[in-house]
């Protein structure tokens, strides 16, 4: 990346710690691209980038993603004899794995040799820790074992980042335990993150029981658990149900002066709302939020699913209030949870404003969500007209066909029904139209309301002549 012309004035004696504190001034980083190339122009009066300043440049670029200059520099240091160090290498495969390229991390890792460096056991298990947190555990397992080839012995840090590959599936699980227990033979103690390691896997994996005996062990040996571990519990045992115990856990946390994190929060809220106590889930969101700990999509997310499965719909209303206020969007799933609520409520004008409200913040189908609009848009039109408002449920009928969700034949059936009962003809009319256009053949019940809608009217024989020469065209029509 070639920086912009700059009109810097350097003094006669240009000295690397000077282009050093400039370029950690600079908070563009283009800008300071530009001081870095005007330094080099100073070439002829005998100033060198070296290790520093190269170093730091390099670190600024990976921090904005802009690998492809960075590794330029690192060639270029190369060309002007400045040797290329292994954390300069490091600095930017850390910067591959934090934006989940962990294949370019391994590509610049294979530089190493390029640069007439050997790696060592550190940029191994660098290496090593980037695939473990992108999922690559095959991969992983595979340079773990080079790792070994190469002659670095076991070491805690290797074998607790081989313990966190093997607990990532419960096919290897087993071999992660087996591992831990075989840790003292081979001149590595178990720490406190090896124990974490395990329960947090053995967690997520649903072993509560194993995790619970294991956090026991590792009390008894005088590990203190961190936050992490805590909350990987108090998690595993509200997915279990286990809600005394979780609870418990959050107090013994509190005792030992460890401070819960939103995570551990909103494991437990859902915990509660799932087990039926929205109610004490809010109260813990008020504890929470007096903690300075801001609430995150999952908070809200588990207590409005809660409050709307207990019936609760003005305290999800307030939650949802509560999300938009702190920045947060909505998504189509939590407005689904409050539309569902009001209409098994039978609150279908309520039900309707929110569908309305979803609309205007811009929430569109897409292919996850396509099958939940359609289903909220039906359940709520088809509500409108069974709690005779056949004017809103025409709106919202409207607004489905113009943004493409599909129309139910339960819908139509509805629609047409309620303007019948209303004398409606014209628009009762319209729907069937546009349900055969939909390729919906009308069913003889609907015929036959619309024919006894028809039979009502003033003028009967003009009315039904017009009408068998509807059907005529629609039954064409349905049948070509």
């Amino acid at each position: 990346m070639m920086g912009t012309k700059t009109l810097f004035k350097w003094p006669k004696k240009i000295t690397n710690s000077l282009v050093v504190q400039l370029i950690k001034a600079e908070k563009d980083v283009h800008k300071a691209v530009s001081l870095f190339d005007s330094a080099t122009a100073e070439y002829s009066s005998g100033f060198r980038h070296d290790l520093e300043t190269f170093g730091l440049m390099i670190s600024r670029l990976v921090a904005v993603n802009q690998f492809r200059s960075a590794e330029g520099m690192m060639e270029r240091m190369k060309q002007e004899d400045c040797k290329v160090t292994e954390d300069i290498l490091l600095t930017i495969s850390r910067g591959y794995g934090r934006v989940h390229r962990p294949l370019d991390a391994i590509r610049i890792f294979h530089k190493i040799e390029g640069f007439q460096l050997r790696p060592t056991e550190k940029a191994y298990l660098t290496i090593l820790d980037i695939l473990v947190e992108e999922n690559h555990v095959k991969r992983a397992i595979g340079f773990y074992r080079e790792m070994r080839e190469m002659g670095f012995p076991p070491s805690v840090v290797s074998l607790n980042i081989l313990i966190k590959a093997l607990c990532k599936s419960k096919d290897t699980v087993d071999s992660a335990l087996r591992i831990f227990r075989e840790m003292p033979d081979r001149g590595c103690q178990p720490d406190s993150y090896t124990y974490g390691t395990l329960i947090n896997g053995l967690c997520r994996l649903g072993s509560i029981g194993e995790a619970k005996e294991l956090f026991k062990e590792m009390k008894q040996k005088g590990f203190a658990a961190s936050v992490v571990t805590y909350t990987s519990l108090i998690h595993g045992l509200c997915q279990s149900n286990n809600l005394d115990e979780s609870i418990g856990l959050l107090e013994e946390m509190k005792r030992n002066d460890i401070e819960p994190n939103v995570f551990t929060y909103s494991s437990l809220m859902d915990g509660l709302c799932k087990g039926g106590h929205s109610l004490q889930a809010m109260g813990l969101l008020e504890v929470m939020v007096r903690k300075n700990h801001l609430p995150n999509m999952v908070t809200y997310s588990s207590l409005i699913s809660g409050l709307c499965k207990e019936g609760k719909l003005c305290e999800a209303v307030e939650i949802l209030d509560r999300m938009r206020i702190q920045g947060l969007k909505p998504s189509a799933g939590l407005y689904g949870k409050i539309i569902s609520g009001f209409c098994a409520a039978g609150s279908y004008q309520e039900a309707a404003n929110f569908i309305d409200e979803m609309v205007l913040g811009g929430i569109s189908p897409n292919r996850a969500s396509w099958s939940l609009h359609v289903r909220m848009h039906n359940m709520v039109v088809q509500g409108l007209c069974n709690n005779v408002d056949a004017p809103r449920a025409f709106l919202l009928y409207l607004s489905m066909r113009t943004r493409c969700i599909s129309v139910e034949i339960g819908t139509f059936d509805c629609l047409v029904k309620s303007f019948c009962k209303r004398g409606d003809l014209h628009k009762a009319a319209r729907i069937l139209d546009e349900m055969v256009l939909d390729g919906c053949i009308p069913d003889e019940q609907i015929w036959n309301v619309v024919i006894g809608g028809v039979l009502n009217r003033k003028k009967v024989r003009e009315a039904t002549e017009l009408l068998l020469v509807e059907l005529r065209q629609k039954f064409v029509e349905a049948e070509s």
